[in-house]
C-alpha cells in the first residue's frame, strides 16, 4: 500500500534502508519516523548489531502511507491506526522459494555493504 498522490517518492531497489535514507525519501525528520514506531506497530525496523534502524521496503511504503493519511487526509494518530487496521492486513513473508532466495540474496548483499 503505497501513499495516493500525484508524484509518489522514488523509493530505491533494496532490500534495508537507513533511518536518514527514510527520512530523506519520506521527507520527515528521524524524531517523526522513531515516534511513529511507537504509535505504528507495522513499523518494525530491524537493528544491526549497534542498535542502528534497518528498515524494509515495505516500513518506507508504509511510512509513505501514513504520511499521506495524516498529512494530506488529516487523519489523527489513533484515525490513522484504526483505517491501517481495517485497509489490509501486513505483508506476508515471500512465497515461494525463488522469491526466499532473492530475498535472501539482498540482504546478503545489504550486509556486506554495510560491512565495508
Amino acid at each position: 500500500m503505497t501513499a495516493p498522490s500525484d508524484h509518489p517518492p522514488d523509493i530505491p531497489d533494496k532490500l534495508y534502508f537507513r533511518i536518514g535514507e527514510v527520512s530523506r525519501i519520506s521527507g520527515l525528520p528521524s524524531s517523526v519516523l522513531r515516534f511513529w514506531e511507537s504509535e505504528f506497530p507495522r513499523i518494525k525496523p530491524k537493528r544491526t548489531e549497534a542498535g542502528q534502524r534497518l528498515y524494509r521496503r515495505s516500513d518506507v511504503e508504509l511510512i509513505l502511507t501514513i504520511k499521506h493519511l495524516l498529512y494530506d487526509k488529516k487523519f489523527t494518530i489513533k484515525g490513522a491506526r484504526q483505517y491501517l487496521r481495517n485497509a489490509a492486513p501486513p505483508e506476508e513473508a515471500p512465497s515461494s522459494k525463488s522469491d526466499l532466495i532473492q530475498e535472501l540474496l539482498a540482504e546478503l548483499k545489504t550486509i556486506r555493504e554495510l560491512l565495508e
